[in-house]
Order: C-alpha cells, then structure tokens, then sequence
C-alpha cells in the first residue's frame, strides 16, 4: 500500500494526500523517496494541473516527523549526510516547481513535516488547539537535516528562527500566523477551501517583515557577527559544552547566510556527524523508551478501568498540582478536600495562575480557563466522594494521619475506589497496614513542580491488586506523566539513588569544598541543578526528612552529615523561608552562596578537590545505589531505571540514564573505582553485588 494518492481535480487542483498505511501518525521514511520522485514527475507533466494542495489523510496529525527509527540503519557519518542530503534534493524540487504548492496543515507538523511544508510556496493551517509547527530535533541531539536551518531564518527571520531550532519548541497556530511561518490561519472546516483557492494563485515572492532592528542585526556583517557570537555564548552558558547539536545548528545557520549551497552542504554534513554521536544515539534512546512505555500497561494483560472522577485530599502545593493535571491534563472533574478554606482556594489558585498566564500569552481562550477550572471543586468534608474512582492522599508525612485517610476513603467511597498516596518516603505497606481493601491501595508518587515534572512513580505493595496497578499507570498516563512502577521500600527508586549523592556533597562541604564549586561542577557534568541549589528549592527540611528512613532500612551508607540538622535547628528551610545555602535577601536573589552557612557550620572553605572528584565522589554512590535497586527488583528493568533517573532527578540525558552510563564507563572501570574509595575513604562505596557479578561475566546492562 502506498503512502501517497494524488487525486487531480477538474479545476486544475491536484490533491496529494500523505496517509502512512498501519500508522497513527505520519512520519517520512527513506524509502519513500522514489514514490515522491515518480509523484512530482507526474505533477511536472500534466499540463492540467495548475497547483498542488499537499494535505494528511489522518485525522488529527499533518506530519509529526522524520521516522527516527531509520538512523539506525547509518553506519557512518556519510550515510547520515547522504540520508539529509536524499531529504533535501526532494524538498529542493518541491520549491522550484513552477506549479503553486501549498500545504494544508491541521495538528503537528513537527521536524521533517514542517521542513516539506517550508518547501511548498504557501502554507494554511487550521485554528485547532491540536495544530502546532517546530523543529524539535535538538531534543534528539539533532538538527534539522532536510533543509529547515535554511528555509525558516530565511522566512521568519534569523533569531525567531533561531530560537525555536535551539528550543526544540513549536510554535501554536496563533504564533505560527503572527511570526510568519504559515500565509493563514482558519477553521479546519474550511482549510481545505483556503488551500485550494491559494493554489490556484501565481508564486509570490515573500516581502521581507523584519524590523529595522533586525534588519540591522540580520542583514549585515557586523550586525552578524554581533548576533552570532551572542548566540554562541548564551547557547554554551546553558549547554555546558555537554550538548554538540545547538552549535551546530547556528553553524549552519550562518553559513546559509554566507552562501545558500554552503548551507545545505553544511547541515547535511553536520547532520551526519550529529547522527553518529553518542549524545545524540542516547537522546534518541530515551525516546524510543518513553515511546515504548506509552504503549505497555502496568501489569501485561490486565486492563485498567476507566477514572471517571478522582479526589485530592490536601491543599497546598502538591495537591494543587496534582488537581491541575487531573483537570487540564486527564479532563477528569477533580475534588479537593481539606481543613480549611484557605487550603482550598490556594490549591484552585494554582490552576487559576497557570492557566490565567496562559490565556495573557493568548495559548488559549478564557473560556477554555473557565471549562478547565469548572472541573476543579473543593469541599471541608468527603461530600461528593462517594462516586470517585481515584483518591489521591497529598497531606503531611506522617504514617497514622495517611492511615486516618484510608480508612475516611473505605468509609466514604464505593468498594473499587483506589486510595493513591503522593509519600516521598513512607513504605506504601505500612499505610495500608489497616486497611479493610488494602487491594485498592497503592503509592503514585509526584515530584515537584507537579505541572512541570514529567514522572511518577507508581509503587505497589504487596496486597495491591493488579487492576489498581494498571488503573494508576494509566491515569497517571493521562495526567501527562511518564509513569515507572517500583518496588515499595523506604525511598522507593528515585529519592533512594538522589540520596546518597546529596548526603556526599554535604560530606565534601564539611571537609571544606566551598558549596558554590561543588554545584558548579554537578552542573558542568550535566545536572540541571547542583545539589545544595536542589536542597534549597525542595527545602531542606523536605529533602532531609527521607534521611532517617532510609538508614533504618538500609543501615550507615545512608547516613548524612550532622549539618543538615544545625541548619533546621537555625530555621534553614531554602528558598521557601529565603533562608538557605544561597543567598536570597541581597542582590544576588539565590546566585551567591550565604556565607553565614560556613560559621554556622564551623566550616573555613577552600577548594581542596578538582571538578572530576567532586563529580566521581557523587556520582558514583547514585550508580552504586541504582545497580542496587535493579538487583534487588526496585525498577524492573535497566530502562525504567534511567527514564525513572532522568524525567525525576535531571540526571544528564545525554548520558542516557544510570545504566546506559555505567555502560559507557565499563563495568570493571567502575567497580575498579568504587573499590578505590571503598578502600581509601569509606565503606558505604563498597560495590553492589550485581556489580561485581557482571565485571566477572563481562556482561552490561544493555
């Protein structure tokens, strides 16, 4: 079956629709090459046929891409390249046909789908919420390989250009229409009457609408070279170096605006190198796991049943944002349920503020704000529980008041309604411990910002049943989040492998490394934030309550410098009581280090270790505890342990998670090195018994 129909009209209209056979979404592959060849070929010999609409034949996508499965057919950097440069000959010929082609675009047109559309004479796309154009493949650690770092500078501009290539993040229908990269936005009941009457019409040059500004900046040398090197320096301030494919992209930017073959040459061939690269084969990795795990249910063959309502039982933050994607994610009606009044309104606040921000950005209509909060109400009593499905407990960390809930939640609701608590740290076992149903109770743990990050963890116990697993991995699912399910346990997966890396910055803090130049060298080596920068924006009296939970389970590796209580003792909670590591009453507002902490710590800083050790001393206790957890069956597999790593603690994507790291590093290299500090420092870097058994194997994670 083929991919492809042209369906010619007896206007003059030809209508080449795009319908990848067995596929939910349409995404271009390297074989189809020849079938669009064989296509414009046709088009270039009819006489008849006065212009093309090119449209999708699926009902709610344009072309969400480039199948990124087939890169891995390429076994050199020139396989890459010859790929990008087949990708661009054909979009080259789309652009110098002489018959009118516009494309029809309603939903995503994303990556290699939005370079065929910057390839045809005009685009239209619909008004829908659904609609949305970007170049996203930097978040692959790739650029655009088919002509898009030069068509768009070339149509919107180089910085707006520039900015949505670095970004990776598409622009919606509104912001399309006012850049300039779609000629009209309309309904989609008339998108298709819009296009065909454009195609109809003679090719227009485009007139430039750039600002004199930005024609100063944009169209000569030393406006350029300004904008460049500025681009340049902002892009390693954030990447670190870590990250090859953002240099890259304005590499081949400004080599188009030098000289338009010099351009495509460069993409492609920067394109084939980026393919090659570990960076960017571990960022493709992580999506095809996410991708994967969207298709799996909690437990394999049992259906979960259908969230119809669902209940919060806690205000504040956590409840807030857990209430916000129920509603606006899931479009499930949610109940907030707590003590007070206040608590209520704050929690509807939450919602109320990020979508108010969203309607003044004009991303959605008020209107739409006022359906989406409709589905968020609150109550000081359990009325309106009795027909939720799903309750989800966000109250304090204390095991008797989580335990008071489930028993509220068996007397209040009906017999199947599933009890999920948002513990960081308290065993999912010990609050169903008097349960009447403990089948129904479950841990369905979220990290905060609740509305940014992107996992749960899902933590049975050993009475939940399967269709409660399934249920809340599937809503969980729905409420946007990439879901794991982990092994109940002091800590569960995330917080027991963050830890020991956090408790060990505190050690090399105490021995006298300053804290600016610890979390400098975290975030050199990728993570978004160091770790005192972390314990200020959780709280410190949040991120050390897991500390003493954790030892009683898993003994002394657990234990944490003294320091942390001297600082709750000095009402030292973070950002949250401006009162941390970092400064947040002077100028620096959270940049600079409070040099109090040192005299309250009875600390005189000086840089005694390199970057390298910092990183190391760190680093390896988080492996070590990882490969733990895997052999003791907390995650289920290698997998869920790096997606679990990186969507909830930023453990740098680039390096594929964990695993795929220790992988990298080779299992002898690191036993050798947790052997080393085990032997010159302190037991706790002693190796996990898997490790051990795969150096002598020689056997890997992947």
């Amino acid at each position: 079956m083929s991919a492809f129909t042209l369906e010619k009209r007896e206007d003059g209209i030809a209508i080449l629709t795009m319908d990848v056979p067995g596929e939910s979404m349409n995404t271009l592959k390297a074989d189809f090459g020849d079938e669009i060849v064989a296509i414009l070929d046709e088009i270039d010999q009819d006489s008849a046929v006065k212009g093309v609409v090119v449209a999708s034949g699926k009902k709610d996508s344009f072309v969400a891409g480039a199948d990124v499965s087939m890169l891995a057919a390429c076994e050199s950097a020139q396989d890459a390249q010859a790929l990008a440069t087949g990708g661009q000959e054909v979009f080259a010929r789309i652009e110098r046909m002489t018959k009118t082609f516009v494309a029809a675009i309603h939903g995503p047109a994303l990556g290699g789908g939005l370079e065929l559309a910057l390839a045809c004479h005009y685009r239209v796309c619909s008004d829908s919420s659904k609609t949305q154009l970007g170049l996203p493949e930097v978040q692959l650690g790739l650029l655009p390989g088919s002509g898009g770092t030069q068509r768009l500078p070339k149509l919107i501009g180089v910085q707006q250009a520039m900015k949505m290539m670095l970004t990776g993040s598409p622009a919606r229908a509104k912001q399309a229409k006012k850049y300039g990269i779609v000629d009209d936005m309309v309904p989609e009941s008339i998108l298709m009457d819009v296009a065909i009457k454009l195609a109809s019409t003679p090719i227009k040059k485009r007139e430039s609408s750039k600002s004199v500004t930005n024609k100063v900046l944009e169209d000569t040398g030393f406006g350029r070279k300004i904008m460049f090197k500025k681009a340049r320096e902002a892009t390693l301030a954030k990447t670190k170096g870590n990250y090859p494919a953002p240099m890259y992209i304005i590499d081949s930017i400004e080599a188009g605006l030098e000289n338009s073959h010099k351009g495509y040459e460069t993409e492609a061939r920067l394109f084939g190198k980026l393919v090659m690269s570990k960076e960017s084969k571990q960022l493709r990795e992580i999506f095809f796991a996410t991708t994967e795990m969207k298709k799996e249910n909690g437990v394999e063959g049992v259906t979960p049943l259908p969230i119809k309502k669902a209940g919060v039982l806690g205000g504040g933050l956590m409840g807030g944002g857990i209430a916000f994607v129920t509603a606006t994610k899931a479009k499930v009606p949610v109940r907030i349920k707590d003590i007070s009044e206040n608590g209520i309104a704050g929690a509807i606040k939450y919602s109320y503020d990020i979508l108010n921000k969203k309607v003044k950005r004009r991303f959605m209509r008020k209107s739409q704000m006022q359906q989406q909060l409709s589905l968020i109400t609150g109550c000081l009593d359990y009325s309106g529980y009795k027909t939720n499905d799903i309750v989800i407990e966000a109250v304090f960390e204390n095991v008797e008041l989580k335990q008071q809930m489930v028993a509220d939640v068996e007397k209040q609701c009906h017999k199947n309604t599933i009890f999920a608590s948002n513990t960081s740290s308290i065993p999912i076992g010990e609050i169903a411990a008097k349960a009447k149903r403990p089948e129904n109770v479950i841990g369905l743990h979220y990290f905060s910002p609740v509305d940014k990050m992107p996992l749960a963890e899902v933590i049975p116990h050993e009475s939940t049943s399967d269709a409660s697993i399934s249920t809340t991995v599937e809503f969980a699912k729905k409420q946007g989040k990439t879901p794991i399910v982990v092994k109940d346990g002091a800590g569960f997966y995330v917080n027991r492998i963050l830890a020991p890396y956090m408790s060990e910055a505190g050690y090399l803090a105490m021995e006298g490394q300053p804290v600016d130049a610890i979390d400098k060298a975290l975030v050199k080596f990728g993570f978004p934030v160091g770790a005192f920068k972390l314990l200020d924006e959780v709280g410190i009296d949040v991120g050390t309550k897991i500390i003493p939970i954790l030892k009683a389970q898993f003994g002394e590796r657990f234990s944490a410098p003294d320091a942390f209580d001297k600082l709750l003792e000095n009402d030292r909670k973070g950002k949250k009581n401006q009162s941390g590591f970092y400064d947040y009453q002077g100028k620096s507002k959270g940049k600079d280090v409070d040099e109090s902490v040192y005299d309250l710590l009875g600390i005189s800083p000086v840089t005694k270790y390199t970057d390298a050790t910092v990183v190391e001393r760190c680093v390896l206790l988080m492996l070590n505890e990882a490969a733990r957890c895997l052999e003791e069956g907390v995650v289920r597999n290698a997998r869920d342990g790096d997606i679990g790593a990186i969507f909830g603690i930023g453990f740098p994507p680039f390096l594929g998670g964990p695993f795929r790291y220790m992988d990298e590093l080779g299992i002898e290299h690191l036993v050798s090195r947790l052997e080393h500090y085990a032997s010159t420092y302190a037991e706790k870097y002693a190796p996990a018994q898997i490790l051990l058994d795969m150096k002598e194997k020689k056997e890997t994670f992947y």
